[in-house]
């Protein structure tokens, strides 16, 4: 999809290249060959494609041809059951911003609302700014979410009363796949973080697009922000971190209790077997082989070897509800 975005006007598809005239912002979503076409005609630059916006070194996410800054970036997005990443492309020119994206991200449809919106002149510094505003303000939700859910891990961890035995093991197997996504979600949001301060810095510094007082004071803000949420996701890592020692720790609890239950079942069955061995070696002079109660003798004594052992352990608390 190609679409124009015009201040005071909702976006228009641009199927010629006619459409396209006049317009702050231009923004290709997942496009076709022929819409990379079209966008090249219209802006008459070169259209980076997903391969090379997927590259990872900073002189091909930030670089100049001509008058034209290109700006490359993963961002993270966040959906109710899972996240991913994707590139995105920034290609700023004199007159008009140009985006090149392959999935929908929630800040671009809420820039595309405040430009439809808007009844001054938009340019396409101002274009890039709102859509950097927008990402950092989008980041910045994923992470609260994120704060809140590791919170909530927390709780489900330390809780005051702990489950039995097997809906332990399942707590603890479905926590440890908890927090290894939120480790991921809170790599990926650091990877975008880097990303767009990498922008930011790019276009404070570059003076073939200089900007005005106004927007220049908006981009700081943008960049405060950016490292005050890095802060927030080095806070989290180690809060990932730790949910995750606690995890492991209390996986080794229930192993250990598991070893606990498996020692009592072996001593108590090897005492009885002793007993029946010695009483069924069939020798002539074992004192109570002709006993009239030697039978009933050997039956209490093999009782005895369970019951006593079971005891001790019981005392200590081997056997417990919650060992």
């Amino acid at each position: 999809m190609f679409l124009a975005h015009r201040p005071g006007a909702p976006a228009r598809t641009v199927s010629t290249a006619a459409d396209g005239a006049g317009a702050a912002w231009l923004d290709l979503l997942n496009p076709t060959p022929e819409e990379e076409a079209l966008a090249a005609e219209v802006t008459g630059l070169r259209i980076p494609t997903r391969s090379q916006l997927d590259e990872i070194e900073s002189s091909s996410r930030l670089f100049m041809e001509g008058d034209a800054v290109y700006l490359s970036t993963p961002l993270v997005r966040k959906t109710p059951d899972d996240f991913f990443v994707s590139p995105v492309g920034f290609v700023l020119m004199h007159e008009r911003l140009l985006t090149i994206r392959y999935t929908g991200f929630s800040a671009f449809d809420v820039v595309a609302r405040q430009v439809a919106g808007q009844t001054t002149p938009l340019s396409a510094n101002e274009a890039g700014i709102l859509l950097l505003e927008a990402v950092v303000d989008r980041l910045a939700d994923i992470l609260e979410h994120l704060g809140q859910s590791l919170d909530g891990m927390s709780r489900d961890v330390f809780q005051s009363e702990q489950p039995g035995q097997a809906q332990a093991a399942t707590l603890l197997r479905n926590m440890l796949r908890r927090v290894g996504r939120s480790g991921d979600l809170g790599s990926s949001v650091r990877d975008s973080l880097l990303g767009l301060e990498r922008i930011s810095i790019f276009l404070g510094e570059n003076k073939r697009h200089d900007l005005s007082d106004r927007l220049q004071a908006r981009l700081g803000t943008v960049e405060r922000d950016i490292r005050s949420l890095n802060d927030f996701v080095s806070q989290t890592a180690n809060k990932v971190q730790f949910l995750l020692d606690a995890t492991l720790g209390f996986i080794s609890i229930e192993q250990n209790n598991g070893m606990k239950i498996l020692t009592v079942v072996s001593f108590i069955g090897v005492a009885p077997t002793l007993v029946a061995g010695i009483y069924g070696m069939n020798f002539h002079d074992i004192p109570e082989l002709n006993w009239k109660y030697g039978y009933w003798y050997s039956l209490a004594l093999m009782a005895a070897t369970v019951v006593l052992p079971l005891l001790w352990f019981w005392r200590r608390g081997w056997l417990g509800k919650n060992q």
